[in-house]
């Protein structure tokens, strides 16, 4: 019998990643799909959900035919997604409407009335998680209050990841770690829905997966899905996890004090820590509070998350940067490099310039759905250079933001921090964040990311690992950084400036808010 591999998938808000790798912890495959993110409206964000199943069979082919592998050597599979995310299934496990991902903002008049029905002090002490993160019960909420047609079909409110193993298993169910972004009535150390909170908000529990721990087996394949993916039918699939646990376990973070950043389509930084006393503190609200895939009765992760990670990236790309997306088709090369190289060559500080990459309103520390972006400073002096590294300096000041936050809760923290998934591998945007951070920093080696970390999950839910050891022993970090002191003392006024500039503009992203309102109803 040949030597069992695993599977791995994570879906993303703009796009799907799997691998496949063996028994050592070796990746033998990848592959990524980008798929459309659509906005109908200001403030909403939807993806077609068909379009993660469509992407989930093309993904397995590729990495079982790339890896060799026979299907039933595939010993188990793990999937993790980003939240919050929500998709609505009928009885048939099927979509009954767009799937809503972690950029939607549609449900803003939901959070107030939540939270009057509710009051912050109950939300607070249950999720540990601040209700403005529009969760998936508040997006239920929303669609029970103004899609009521559309809610009568609903059988189960999904996440991404949710959907898919749903897909593969016919099960409906969800994980601790993915379980905390249903925020409103999740009980994040206890595990459970809070019936009498769901009951205030007229939602029937029945409407909810049932919980499992991340490694839980809670399905197999079954023979149509098999079919459709080229899986082996009776394939062993586990719980899943939330996508930034799973890339920092596929980079090596498995010890309390563990702190790595993602730069995917948000902006992720996290510390992996075992005090449950952070979750009641005021500096652990203001942060998302998941439980940790490890051990996740006991261990959790401080994130911090900028909304507009990278994808600001994205959108400087889609739709400022045809001219350098023309020249890397022609060259082979990455378009977003193509962009990085051009603001390697601004001084720090961009000359002036100051950017808030809240495209999408923004998450941790300020909480501010209204916020949108800015750019400040602007001049005749700037070229596209300047704008370019002023997105990738502002996205660095939102995450500083955050980590005065962490750091001042007295949270553990090793260094250097590692750099792991998606914008992480610009060396341009690594060497801003140091110096804006002004702490040491490396890069993984091997920037696989979530679908590793979740082939490891399967692994270890399967017993083809005995635990998550294999994580750090697989975790080789390369490009080691030190902050440069006069760049840090430079980066620390033009970060107090950026404060500034939006402590005095958050009374007017309220008043656009309502403005836009007006004029789209």
């Amino acid at each position: 019998m040949a030597a069992p591999h695993l599977l791995g998938m994570d879906f993303g808000t703009g796009g799907a990643k799997a691998c496949v790798i063996d028994d050592q912890g070796k990746v033998l495959s990848y592959a990524f799909r980008e798929y459309a993110i659509q906005h109908p409206h200001p403030g909403w964000s939807e993806h077609d959900p068909e379009t993660y199943w469509r992407v989930t069979c093309e993904l397995t082919e590729q990495v079982l035919r790339e890896a060799s592998c026979l299907p039933q050597d595939i010993a188990g599979v793990g999937v993790s997604s980003a939240v919050p995310s929500m998709v609505l299934v009928d009885t048939h496990g099927d979509p009954v409407a767009p799937a809503l991902n972690l950029m939607d903002r549609r449900a803003t008049a939901e959070v107030d009335i939540i939270r009057d029905l509710i009051g912050e002090p109950t939300l607070d002490a249950v999720t540990a998680n601040r209700i403005e993160d529009h969760p998936s019960l508040v997006n239920l909420f929303w669609f029970q209050r103004n899609r009521p047609d559309t809610y009568r079909r609903v059988h189960k409110a999904l996440t991404i990841e949710g959907f898919i193993v749903s897909r593969l298993t016919r099960q409906f169910v969800v994980n601790r770690s993915s379980a905390v972004f249903y925020g409103v009535a999740y009980d994040i150390r206890g595990g459970t829905f809070r019936h009498d909170i769901l009951n205030k908000l007229d939602i029937d529990p029945q409407f909810l997966p049932d919980v499992h721990d991340p490694t839980d087996v809670v399905g197999s394949v079954t023979a149509a899905a098999a079919a459709a993916t080229g899986l082996h039918p009776g394939t062993v699939v586990v719980a899943g996890q939330v996508d930034c646990n799973a890339g920092w376990i596929a980079g090596g973070a498995v010890e309390p004090g563990d702190m790595q950043l993602n730069l995917g389509t948000s902006g992720v930084l996290g510390v992996v820590h075992r005090n449950v006393d952070y979750l009641s503190s005021p500096d652990g609200l203001r942060m998302v509070n998941i439980p940790y895939t490890t051990s996740p009765q006991d261990t959790y992760s401080a994130v911090a998350v900028t909304t507009t990670g990278g994808q600001a990236l994205r959108f400087l790309r889609d739709t400022f940067a045809a001219t350098e997306v023309d020249v890397a088709r022609q060259l082979h090369v990455s378009s977003y490099d193509v962009i990085t190289l051009q603001a390697r060559d601004i001084p720090p500080g961009s000359e002036g310039l100051i950017v808030l990459p809240y495209l999408m309103g923004e998450r941790s520390p300020i909480w501010d759905t209204a916020a949108r972006g800015v750019v400040f400073g602007l001049s005749l002096h700037h070229e596209r250079g300047h704008i370019f590294r002023a997105f990738l300096e502002g996205v660095a000041y939102a995450l500083l933001d955050s980590l005065t936050v962490l750091t001042r809760s007295g949270l553990s923290m090793n260094h250097p921090l590692i750099f792991n998934e998606g914008g992480a591998k610009s060396e341009v945007w690594r060497r801003i964040i140091t110096d804006v951070f002004g702490v040491p920093t490396a890069l993984v080696k091997n920037r696989t990311g979530a679908p590793l970390g979740n082939a490891i999950l399967a692994g270890v839910g399967t017993g083809v690992f005995p635990d998550f050891s294999v994580a750090r022993r697989g975790a080789v970090y390369i490009e080691h950084l030190e902050p440069d002191p006069q760049t840090h003392a430079l980066y620390a006024e033009y970060f107090q400036l950026y404060k500034k500039v939006y402590s005095q503009l958050s009374g007017s992203f309220q008043d656009l808010q309502a403005l836009v309102r007006t004029t789209t109803n």
